[in-house]
């Protein structure tokens, strides 16, 4: 992407600077998810700011802005603003006033991200700390936007499912076999682009450490400050397809043979996922495992079977009972049946949360751990929900989110800026007044309070939005482990 720094927005954005009340000195926006279209979630994770501020505003705007001559970023803005605007309707001084101060004059601050944030309380604020520059606040709120609703998104996808995993293990499964490993995000080729494919990805690993998307680990690693040689980052799985399965197939005559010299001869020492269901799953589970059963005992790893078709509630648990006919296995310390540890299920087709709670009762009732099965993401979850029967599409209008304007100054009079539109009948269009303060209140829920203004701000009193930028560089940092602990409060 070559598109001018200033430009990552909205055609109007570029004239707003000479719309706003003559003098003004000072603006502060707020990015607040203001309702939910999701019934039973009322908060947001916070997650996905750092990367945006690394990204875009230091990043992007040094190597597009100014990491180039004064000449060519105003020659480039001026191209595209005169041949599709008009000459003459948009001011190109502040453009190069900008470029010589060298720097983005913005504060931004917010809650920690991990954190679960009530609907209608901020996330976080931005302002400008030059008065000359009010009119950059509000100028990236787009890509602000249009960058962060996605992860956000994704990382409530990922909490909701580790809910229904902390769910069913509390009940089943031993505690000392991680939680983090039971799903996996599968999603990358159904996503709308390669990042949006990375950014979800790394959402979701807030609470799973399985992914099948491989730029999400360089991501995290690079703007949340881990590294996948040290940390546990996320973890990938080796697995067959269905042009692998067929193609030797083709040459062998059989599954068999491929199957013998996965686990002999190409992963001995190793644990792998096998795509069964390219012919006759049901053939392959009750006749092909058991003439291979003995190369399967002495496997050092362990043979996960791979429905990919079919009602995945009744093949995944369906395979568990076969296997279970097959190799036996143990019963753990909570009375459930665990399988032979050379052999589980694994399905990653049209999996959805209700699916999945689905899977885990089944195997409950019938006296079987949760953990016999792994399941994975795909880009139906991660991207709708599906309500009696109705896929709805996750954007974001989900959760309401927007980021206004709420308060100024010209010189030092404070402007309360709000907006309350009469024909608002949801009652969330509404934005706050003033700047806002964010807290912990007494019944230990995250909430709010504004019509504040720089005089009656209480600066002795708790403000969950911290400064984490300020004039083009980062002042705090998080990592990936501190996000993770964060969100699951120490129990990831």
């Amino acid at each position: 992407m070559n598109t001018p720094a200033l430009l990552l927005c909205d055609f109007y954005k570029t004239v707003h600077s000479e719309q706003y009340p003559e003098g003004l000195t000072k603006l502060t926006s707020y990015f607040t998810p203001r309702m939910t279209r999701i019934e039973g979630e009322d908060e947001l994770v916070m997650f996905g700011l750092q990367a945006f501020i690394k990204q875009y505003l230091i990043e992007y705007f040094n190597d597009n802005f100014f990491g180039k001559s004064r000449e060519e970023v105003l020659a480039e803005y001026n191209r595209i603003l005169v041949y599709t605007l008009g000459k003459g309707c948009y001011e190109d001084d502040k453009v190069g006033e900008l470029y010589d101060l060298g720097y983005l004059p913005l504060e931004i601050k917010a809650i920690a991200e991990g954190t679960l944030v009530p609907i209608k309380v901020p996330m976080l604020e931005i302002t400008n700390t030059n008065p000359r520059f009010a009119w950059l606040v509000n100028s990236i709120e787009t890509i602000m936007s249009c960058s962060l609703w996605h992860p956000m998104i994704s990382a409530n996808v990922g909490y909701k499912y580790r809910q229904i995993v902390n769910k069913y293990y509390d009940i089943s499964v031993n505690e000392d076999v991680p939680r983090a490993r039971a799903l996996g995000d599968f999603s990358m080729r159904g996503q709308e682009s390669l990042e949006s494919a990375t950014k979800s990805s790394a959402a979701f690993c807030l609470s799973f450490l399985n992914t099948a998307t491989v730029p999400a680990i360089p991501f995290l690693e690079h703007y949340y400050n881990c590294d996948c040689t040290k940390d546990p980052v996320a973890y990938g799985s080796i697995s067959t397809e269905h042009s692998v399965m067929c193609s030797n197939t083709s040459v062998d005559g059989d599954e068999a043979t491929m199957l013998r010299r996965l686990l002999t001869e190409i992963y001995p020492n190793h644990s792998f996922s096998m795509v069964s269901d390219s012919y006759d799953y049901w053939n392959l589970v009750d006749n092909l495992l058991v003439e291979c059963k003995q190369e399967i005992l002495d496997h050092k790893g362990t043979l996960l079977v791979r429905g990919d078709s079919g009602d995945p509630i009744q093949v995944v648990t369906d395979t568990v009972f076969h296997l279970w006919e097959i190799f036996g296995g143990s019963v753990n310390e909570k009375g459930y049946k665990v399988l032979d540890p050379h052999v589980k299920a694994i399905y990653g087709d049209s999996i959805t949360p209700q699916r999945a709670e689905a899977i885990y009762e089944i195997l409950i009732e019938k006296g079987f751990a949760c953990n016999n099965v792994a399941l994975g993401v795909g880009s139906f979850s991660m991207q709708c929900l599906e309500e009696d029967g109705l896929f709805k599409p996750f954007t974001r209008d989900t959760f309401g989110i927007a980021v206004k304007a709420t308060y100024g100054e010209i010189g030092d009079k404070p402007l309360m800026i709000f907006k309350n539109p009469k024909t608002d009948t949801g009652n969330f269009k509404k934005s706050q007044s003033g700047l806002c303060r964010v807290y912990v209140n007494d019944n230990n829920k995250i909430t709010y309070e504004d019509g504040l203004d720089r005089f009656t701000f209480p600066q002795d009193k708790e403000n969950l939005l911290e400064c984490v930028y300020r004039d083009g560089k980062m002042v705090k940092e998080q990592t990936l482990a501190e996000i993770r602990e964060r969100l699951h409060k120490g129990g990831f």
